[in-house]
C-alpha cells in the first residue's frame, strides 16, 4: 500500500476528529448558538453519510463480497456486514451513560447561566465523562474514515467533512462544563480538542490490525460495516440534533442538500 494513500487517510481522519475544537472555539468566544448553522450543518452531514454510505459503499461491498463469495452469499454477507456494523456502534452507545451522554445539545448561552455557579465539582465530571464518551464514540468513525479514504480518497474527502461537523457540537458539549468548572478557557480548549483523537487512534489502530489481513473479501465486509456504522450515526444523533437545535426545516433541506452534493459529485468525480 502506498505511503502517500496512508497519509492522506490518517490527515483526513485526524483533520475529522480534532474539529470538536472549532466547536470548542464556538462556545468559548461567541456569544449566541447560530442554531439555524448548525441545524442545517447537521442535516447536511447526515445527508453525505446517508447517502454515500447507501448508493456507493453498500455497493462496492456488494461487489466486492459477490467477487470473493458468489452471488447469493455475497449479498447475505453484505447485508450481515451492514448490521453488525450498525449493532457495533449501537453498543457503543449502550455503553455512554444517558445522563454523561455528550449528544445533548448545549448552546453557547450557557455559558452566562448564573444558576451553573458554585457546581464545580460536578460541571467537571460532567465535562470529563463527555470527552472520555465522545472519545469512546469517535473510535469506530476514526476507523471508517480511515477505511473509506484507503479505498477511494475521494470518498474520504466527503465523509471526513461530515464527520467534522457531526463533531462541532461535540466540542461545544465539552467545553461549557469544563470551563464553568475551572474558569479556564485554555482547559476547556485542551480537553474538548484532545478528546477528537480517538479518531486519528481509531485509524492507527485499525490500520495495524486489519491491513495485515486485508483481501477483497475483508473491505467488503469492512465497508458494509461502515455504511452501517454511519447511517446509524446519522438516525440516531446527527438528525435528531439537528432537529433539537429548534430549526427542523433547515434540518431536512440540510439533508436533502447533503445528498443531492453527494450524488452530483459521485456523478462527476468518482
Amino acid at each position: 500500500m502506498q505511503t502517500d494513500l496512508i497519509l492522506t487517510a490518517f490527515g483526513l481522519t485526524l483533520f475529522a476528529g480534532l474539529s470538536t475544537g472549532i466547536g470548542s472555539l464556538m462556545a468559548l468566544f461567541a456569544k449566541k448558538t447560530n442554531t439555524g448553522f448548525l441545524s442545517a450543518a447537521l442535516g447536511f452531514s447526515a445527508g453525505v453519510m446517508i447517502y454515500v454510505s447507501m448508493i456507493d459503499i453498500f455497493y462496492k461491498a456488494q461487489i466486492s463480497l459477490i467477487t470473493a463469495f458468489g452471488e447469493k452469499k455475497g449479498q447475505w454477507l453484505t447485508v450481515a456486514a451492514f448490521f453488525a456494523g450498525m449493532l457495533f456502534i449501537a453498543v457503543i452507545d449502550r455503553m455512554i451513560p444517558s445522563s454523561d451522554n455528550p449528544h445533548e445539545v448545549k448552546k453557547i448561552e450557557k455559558m452566562d447561566d448564573k444558576s451553573l455557579a458554585g457546581k464545580q465539582s460536578k460541571l467537571a465530571r460532567m465535562g470529563l465523562l463527555s470527552a472520555i464518551a465522545i472519545a469512546i464514540h469517535n473510535f469506530p468513525e476514526g476507523i471508517a474514515t480511515f477505511a473509506a479514504t484507503i479505498k477511494d480518497p475521494k470518498l474520504g474527502i466527503a465523509i471526513a467533512v461530515a464527520v467534522a461537523i457531526h463533531n462541532i457540537p461535540e466540542g461545544i458539549a465539552v467545553s461549557i462544563p469544563v470551563y464553568y468548572a475551572t474558569g479556564s478557557r485554555k482547559k476547556a480548549f485542551c480537553l474538548s480538542f484532545l478528546s477528537g483523537l480517538s479518531e486519528p487512534v481509531g485509524a492507527v489502530i485499525g490500520y495495524l490490525i486489519l491491513m495485515p489481513f486485508i483481501s477483497d473479501a475483508a473491505l467488503g465486509i469492512l465497508f458494509a460495516a461502515v455504511a452501517g456504522i454511519m447511517v446509524f450515526i446519522s438516525l440516531d444523533e446527527l438528525l435528531p440534533t439537528s432537529r433539537e437545535y429548534g430549526r427542523a426545516h433547515l434540518s431536512i433541506y440540510g439533508l436533502v442538500a447533503g445528498m443531492m452534493v453527494m450524488a452530483v459529485s459521485l456523478l462527476l468525480f468518482l
